[in-house]
């Protein structure tokens, strides 16, 4: 038995770390959630919302936010169609979480992990503030194509390009990274 966790330990410790960071910091996010009345949208959500109307200003596109007072969520109207609804799922940080979780799991030297979650996430999340704004384009063009759009293109594309961020940190900074290149 213990020759096979000897074996196994590199995997089971990349495990340990991966889980430990996830229910870390979705606990923290949790609670930073429970902080905000049922029908009260959380501040990183409105954050989204307001970044994502200011992107679309910046290409004078005629944009207005509408809070909803009954429920968590935001409306955006783009050129007087309501296309989206931002709730806290559109907030990207449900994906910054497992992708902190995932560098921390192959975690390198301590100064390059950390700048590489900060950097990391912050492009995470304009990322995502991007997303939106192009989302919503989109679907005010193509609205029978929303399902298509929402569902599959777009989280397949935030997905994609955090696999490629986990990648490079994989081969480039992490520890696996040194230790494979030094064998």
């Amino acid at each position: 038995m213990r020759k096979y966790i000897v074996l196994y330990k590199p995997f089971l410790l990349f495990l340990a770390k991966f889980f430990l960071t996830y229910i870390i910091l979705a606990f923290v996010y949790q609670m930073f959630l429970n902080g905000f009345e049922s029908n009260q949208t959380d501040s990183i959500t409105k954050l989204v919302a307001q970044n994502t109307e200011q992107l679309l200003k910046l290409f004078h596109a005629d944009v207005v936010l509408e809070e909803n007072k009954t429920d968590d969520y935001i409306k955006l109207i783009y050129n007087q169609k309501y296309v989206a609804r931002l709730i806290e799922g559109c907030n990207a940080i449900s994906v910054i979480i497992l992708f902190i979780s995932f560098v921390v799991s192959f975690s390198g030297k301590l100064k390059p992990t950390v700048l590489y979650i900060i950097g990391g996430s912050l492009g995470i999340y304009f990322l995502n503030v991007m997303r939106i704004a192009l989302l919503c384009i989109l679907i005010y063009f193509f609205p029978t194509q929303e399902s298509i759009l929402h569902g599959v293109f777009f989280p397949l594309f935030i997905y994609g390009v955090v696999f490629i961020l986990w990648v490079i940190w994989v081969n480039k900074f992490s520890l696996y990274a040194k230790n494979y290149t030094n064998t």
